[in-house]
């Protein structure tokens, strides 16, 4: 799309993303197809986390299950940030009660048996998604609340540190302590790992965005760990890196950049990564955000998860609160971060209706 006239008035996420105020603002949320729900939980039985990612049926289902159900403006693909580095040739495995488990990349010898040439074949299935996915979003058939065309399919990656942490690591972590020593002590390989990353990141979204992805977002979601260098170092000159390589085919997709629990460093790295629209999390607040952030570049959260768990009348309030915040600027109202599981149905049905409220 090449001008926001041509984006239909239904769409209203993506008009959002093109940098219009829309009141009531557009809704979607982190993790929205997940175990809170029932029907998701009926298809988690059927096959494991990594065979759901890579298989079109199950993820287009999964996918699709929270619009069903609530409407969502905005349908983000299912599929985790996990699978690029699997497809480099890393291996992973998720398990219960512990999270992902990689091969550690720790030398030069482990980060040599990486090959970005299997990316395209593994990563197809993937692909296949966002392209049924598209279909279905755009077509005619009623897929239980609104017609084609009302909702936008965003595509996403992690950012090239946060998936860096996982590889280094080996798994997750509080501190990531392994790979920002690395950073620190072995410079020359963890530029090498980001490079890889930054490149190959650039190159899967820009490949979403040819399956069919309308938006797409960079999830650096351990950006918060880093000092202010590192910060600049390895999220912001990389995000920018990859912003500049998207835009560069594909000038007219917008990118929602969310990095986590940055603090003082988000309106940096709004102002220098290039990215269409940041993504708060839970800790900031937006009201100061939007007189830090340049008018230009719209803003998408960020209610606290917990609130939603809560329920009732402090849930509507904070709900409130944050939608008043982000009036008169191009605002997507999501979370701070992802949905609990725990979270009851109603309760995000709630949310949803209270957000949507034009009073």
């Amino acid at each position: 799309m090449s001008s926001k006239t041509e984006i239909p008035p239904s769409k209203r996420l993506l008009r959002t993303l093109n940098g219009e105020a829309m009141w009531p603002p557009p809704l979607w949320m982190m993790r929205q197809a997940g175990r809170f729900l029932p029907e998701f939980r009926a298809m988690r039985a059927q096959a494991d986390f990594l065979t759901r990612c890579m298989t079109p049926d199950i993820a287009t289902e999964l996918t699709l299950q929270p619009i069903r159900r609530f409407g969502m403006d905005g349908a983000i693909l299912f599929s985790d940030i996990l699978i690029l580095p699997w497809a480099l040739g890393q291996s992973l495995e998720f398990v219960e009660g512990k999270g992902p488990v990689l091969g550690a990349i720790r030398s030069k010898q482990d980060f040599a048996r990486l090959d970005r040439n299997r990316i395209a074949e593994i990563t197809a299935p993937v692909l296949e998604t966002l392209s049924r996915l598209r279909k279905v979003l755009d077509g005619p058939d009623d897929i239980g609340v609104a017609k084609g065309g009302a909702t936008t399919l965003m595509g996403f990656t992690g950012a090239p540190f946060t998936v860096a942490c996982y590889m280094v690591e080996g798994g997750g972590s509080r501190e990531f302590a392994i790979t920002r020593q690395m950073a620190f002590a072995e410079p020359a390989l963890f530029d090498r790992i980001m490079a890889l990353l930054t490149e190959t990141t650039a190159d899967y979204l820009c490949a979403q965005i040819e399956a069919g992805a309308e938006a797409v977002m960079l999830f650096d979601s351990w950006a918060g760990l880093l000092p202010p260098s590192e910060f600049r170092k390895h999220v912001i000159a990389p995000t920018r890196q990859i912003v500049q390589a998207v835009k560069a085919k594909h000038p007219s997709v917008k990118i929602i950049g969310f990095p986590r629990l940055g603090g003082m460093m988000v309106p940096e790295y709004a102002r220098e990564t290039g990215v269409d629209v940041v993504a708060l999390d839970t800790s900031a607040d937006l009201a100061l955000m939007r007189t830090q952030v340049p008018e230009s570049i719209g803003l998408q959260g960020n209610l606290d998860p917990i609130a939603v768990l809560a329920g009732g009348e402090a849930m509507r309030r904070e709900a409130l609160a944050v939608r008043n915040a982000g009036k008169g600027r191009a605002h997507v109202f999501n979370l701070g971060h992802g949905v609990l599981p725990q979270t009851p149905v109603e309760h995000v049905a709630d949310l949803v209706k209270t957000v949507r409220e034009t009073a």
